[in-house]
């Protein structure tokens, strides 16, 4: 049994919570705030402790693993925090708000027992891993083109975008991940950005992008992201080779299908939104964390990864903001 705390008590810390609870070899402890109500109301909901300071996970003798679900800007200090106090750690994505602060793990955790994995928890979705895995047997050929749509239903809040990082480091990070889950390292990113909402032109930040990645050996991922969809949550994966294609299509309540006189094989919307559609995601990211720490595979997606994925990221809002093709 992994014994768990996690830092913070909002979206996020909500979805694992709710995974550690209900996995069989995980226990939650205890709940880290500074926000009093929102620690409290979560700790309360799975009869666990809840403290202010993070200090007081890292320091608890009963916890062994600790879930980091801080704002980005912290998320450095308290991966490292977790390392020396002995503990392995699930750090959310990104790992940090800027590549120079990542790169700076490297020496902050030199010589430490680093078991870290970050939560690129979409390599974990069932319906994208077995892509992966048809891929990877050969069943496809040598991999040539990869194309990620992901669309959330609506934007989120100014207040929210305007700390976020912005789209290519708050949402697009999890295709860039995605994409070198399929193609390996990445040589060129080219993107191109979008206002299409005038509300949240003032943010400084695009509401959508195109973005083009070649990797080192040629091959090419082709990712469209969008800040509002009328049709739901939009997740879309093709992976192509020489030899055939696989799809993963868009998740719905039911596969049921509707043909009246109005209309025919209308289906169910897409699920709402990451929270739904990837609940199993997240659980299955939890199980191969817990794995990790019991030895039985490795902390993968780990910190270098979440170091690529960052440096892919301001790789593409550069291109945006040039309109020129960026080198990694």
């Amino acid at each position: 049994m992994i014994r768990f705390g996690i830092i913070g008590a909002g979206r996020i810390a909500k979805v694992h919570a709710r995974s550690t609870s209900q996995h069989p070899h995980a226990q939650l402890v205890a709940i880290s705030d500074p926000v009093e109500e929102a620690r409290e109301a979560l700790a309360q909901e799975y009869g666990v402790k809840a403290v202010a300071e993070a200090a007081d996970i890292f320091n608890d003798p009963e916890i062994d693993a600790v879930i980091v679900c801080s704002p980005t800007p912290l998320h450095i200090e308290h991966i490292v925090a977790g390392v020396k106090a002995g503990k392995a750690v699930l750090c959310e994505k990104p790992i940090a708000m800027e590549v120079e602060a990542a790169e700076g793990i490297r020496a902050q955790l030199d010589g430490e027992d680093a078991r870290v994995m970050l939560g690129f928890n979409r390599r974990f979705d069932p319906n994208f891993a077995k892509v992966h895995t048809v891929a990877q047997a050969g069943e496809l050929g040598p991999v040539e083109q990869v194309t990620i749509i992901s669309r959330d239903p609506a934007a989120p809040s100014k207040d929210y975008i305007k700390v976020s990082g912005g789209i290519f480091k708050d949402m697009t990070i999890h295709d860039f991940d995605m994409a070198r889950f399929f193609l390996g390292d990445i040589a060129t990113v080219s993107a191109t950005g979008q206002n299409l909402e005038e509300d949240l032109k003032d943010t400084g930040d695009f509401d959508a992008a195109v973005i083009v990645l070649t990797s080192k050996d040629g091959k090419v991922a082709t990712i469209i992201n969008n800040r509002h969809c009328a049709t739901g949550y939009d997740q879309r994966l093709e992976v192509s080779g020489p030899d055939g294609a696989a799809f993963a299509e868009n998740v719905r309540p039911t596969t049921v299908r509707v043909s009246k006189r109005e209309h025919s094989d209308a289906l169910d919307p897409y699920l709402d939104f990451f929270l739904e559609r990837y609940e199993a995601a997240y659980y299955n990211e939890l199980d191969a964390f817990i794995e990790a720490v019991n030895g039985q595979r490795d902390f993968t997606p780990g910190i270098e990864d979440g170091i690529v994925a960052l440096k892919i990221a301001q790789a593409a809002d550069e291109s945006a903001r040039s309109g020129k093709v960026v080198e990694l």
